[in-house]
């Protein structure tokens, strides 16, 4: 590129970085990083990546700093404050930007690898949390579900507790299957809560907390009972990112009586939780007591991708100093 034609320097840094933010697409980002020296230097040293990447994803303004499994060669004297400073901001370019590109790009799927505990439950060995991971409303002659113990108030919550399969992942919707009792209670009764909230992070400190989500009611019509059983979809109004692997559901208000004791049950047939994985591509780890989290960019492979993943290689964007020094020939 001839320096006379560059926009960059021609127009002031708050104007630049609106344009260059504009792009939204973590891809877009990097190949305009790739456009010369110029634009490599501007989206690097203004931490453009990062930037894109925290727009996106808020839950990373936790990240006390980067990491990556493989070392890039800086062409800076060596040992000078001004390349390790430099060296700081091309890491987090490259782990922001990828991390950026998976979260859009891989498809979604089902995220949760165990059931870890539920507030209360009524029959541990019939009714046990664990059932919610069942997709079948019946396993063999026997239903599937997991029962709260009974409360003479409606308004007493009842929480669930899963293990996702990864220390990062992009949520973007969660759906629940409220129990019917087609066997004992007339009427078919079914045991919904009246809404639903998720709450994510690790160790169990829920820092973000979703909407609530209202569960759809059944009238008393008995066909609009059975319309009502299914796999209710709440879809968040922007992915969130879970950092540490834990996921909440809170399950807000009761509806139905029970029949046999006049109590509210809340009851469950099925919880499922679509997103995409980042692992083994990212890890996390946590700083103690500071609350802060080092983010960890294990590899920038295609294969550490899900299989869901893109043909394309995010790092085929990145620049690569050695491969040409002239921009130009590299255009």
């Amino acid at each position: 590129m001839d320096p006379s034609m560059d926009i960059v320097p021609r127009i002031c840094l708050d104007t630049s970085l609106h344009i260059f933010m504009s792009l939204g697409d973590p891809c877009d980002l990097a190949r305009a990083s790739c456009v010369s020296h110029g634009w490599h230097g501007f989206v690097v040293s203004n931490g453009l990546s990062k930037q894109l990447c925290l727009k996106m994803f808020p839950q990373l303004s936790g990240v006390d700093h980067v990491t990556e499994s493989c070392s890039f060669k800086s062409d800076a004297e060596t040992g000078s404050s001004n390349t390790k400073e430099w060296d700081v901001l091309e890491r987090e370019h490259r782990v922001y930007g990828f991390l950026s590109h998976c979260s859009r790009s891989i498809a979604d799927r089902e995220c949760i690898l165990d059931a870890i505990s539920a507030s209360s439950t009524d029959d541990f060995e019939e009714e046990g949390f664990n059932n919610t991971l069942e997709k079948r409303d019946r396993v063999g002659r026997a239903a599937s579900y997991w029962s709260s113990k009974g409360q003479n108030n409606p308004a007493v919550p009842e929480t669930l507790i899963y293990k996702l399969v990864g220390d990062l992942c992009v949520i973007t919707e969660i759906d629940i299957q409220p129990f019917q009792d087609y066997f004992i209670e007339p009427g078919s009764p079914i045991y919904s809560a009246k809404s639903a909230r998720f709450r994510m992070d690790d160790k169990f400190v829920w820092t973000y907390t979703s909407p609530e989500f209202p569960m759809a009611q059944a009238s008393a019509a008995l066909w609009s009972c059975y319309m009502e059983n299914r796999l209710q979809e709440f879809k968040f109004p922007e992915p969130v990112l879970c950092i540490g692997g834990f996921l909440l559901v809170e399950l807000l208000g009761r509806v139905q009586r029970s029949g046999m004791d006049g109590s509210f049950y809340i009851c469950v047939s099925h919880v499922q939780v679509l997103g995409r994985p980042l692992s083994p591509t990212f890890g996390v780890e946590m700083i103690e007591p500071s609350g802060k989290f080092v983010l960890k960019a294990l590899s920038y492979t295609k294969e550490s991708l899900p299989e869901s993943s893109p043909q394309q290689d995010y790092m085929e964007y990145s620049w690569d100093e050695e491969q040409d020094d002239s921009d130009e020939e590299f255009i």
